[in-house]
């Protein structure tokens, strides 16, 4: 029998209403997320990628809207729930870790306040449970003298220490899944590592899924099980992290790989991918790479491919599409 995946989402489709017409953030992208496992969301600016993990956990800015499609979590679909019962379900069963931790924490209340308040909504425990439970999270993440800091306000943590504050806030209701959404980008290159190898112990040990947003590919290779490389709106190739890192299969997966430095030095020059993302209002007909693709025919200029299997990944496609034909896959 077929496990049901913790979280899957199906032909999501997210817009937003604007004087000149409905722009398309998320154009029917499927996916899903085992339980413990570490699922790379990658791709440039504008790609779709935050959109979707504030699509998944119920966090869309207005006017932007879920207009299609079904995000369930254990068989059970949670885009259509109220906002009373989605805030049950965010800290309690999905946590999230945003790019700027000032986005998780009040600045008017101590680190303490915040997350023994978050363990005392969501479990069944005492007052001094919670704290207790607050101080052992602390200490988890890495803060010096945790019960000492527990009664300090995030103005007066690092930013790498208050990223660590979050991700015990995100952690602290035991959820089965969490949301990290560059949660590296605004620290420094040495605490980057530590913060992605925290996230990847800490969530090891919980049992913790993790849908990991990122533009860095580096950081995929290291932390993910599988990566989704998502290009205007939709998913350009998905798979075992090692297969599309080293075997990619869409011309856009190719680009962005030539396009990370070797140690070795193998190579001259790095790959450039030519042009930039389409606009939401101006994306092509047919491939939405199609204007920076080296490999393009007359059908990506027509038609929209959808994701089809290439080896152990799956790849949106036509000259992938003509590959596995030819080659009776």
């Amino acid at each position: 029998m077929t496990q049901t995946p913790l979280l899957s989402v199906r032909d999501l489709r997210v817009e937003f209403p604007t004087r000149r017409g409905i722009l398309k953030a998320i154009d029917g992208i499927s996916f899903d997320l085992k339980e413990g496992e570490v699922l790379g969301v990658v791709g440039e600016s504008g790609a779709g990628k935050s959109i979707t993990g504030t699509a998944v956990i119920g966090l869309l800015e207005p006017p932007g809207r879920i207009a299609g499609g079904e995000v369930l979590l254990k068989g059970e679909r949670i885009d259509n729930l109220s906002q009373q019962a989605m805030r049950k379900i965010r800290g309690k069963r999905i946590g999230m870790i945003f790019q700027d931790p000032l986005t998780s924490l009040n600045p008017l209340f101590t680190v303490g306040e915040q997350i023994i308040e978050t363990i005392l909504t969501h479990l069944p425990v005492s007052e001094r449970q919670a704290r207790d439970r607050a101080v052992a999270l602390l200490e988890e993440v890495g803060i010096p003298a945790a019960a000492d800091r527990l009664n300090a306000y995030p103005h007066q943590f690092s930013g790498g220490m208050r990223q660590r504050v979050v991700i015990a806030l995100a952690l602290c209701a035991e959820p089965e899944l969490v949301i990290a959404d560059e949660p590296t980008t605004a620290l420094d290159v040495s605490v980057q590592a530590q913060i992605i190898r925290l996230i990847q112990r800490v969530c090891r040990d919980h049992g913790t899924a993790v849908m990991l947003i990122t533009h860095d590919m580096g950081v995929i290779a290291e932390t993910a099980d599988r990566v989704a490389v998502m290009y205007s709106g939709r998913i350009a190739e998905i798979g075992p992290v090692r297969n599309v890192i080293k075997a990619p299969r869409h011309p856009y997966t190719v680009g962005l790989m030539g396009a990370i430095p070797s140690l070795t030095g193998d190579h001259d020059r790095l790959t450039q991918i030519p042009g930039s993302m389409p606009r939401l209002d101006s994306i092509p007909q047919g491939c939405a790479f199609n204007p920076r693709c080296s490999l393009v025919m007359d059908k990506c200029y027509r038609d929209r491919p959808d994701l089809v299997q290439a080896g152990e990944s799956r790849a949106a496609c036509w000259k992938v599409s003509e590959t596995e034909e030819a080659a009776g896959r």
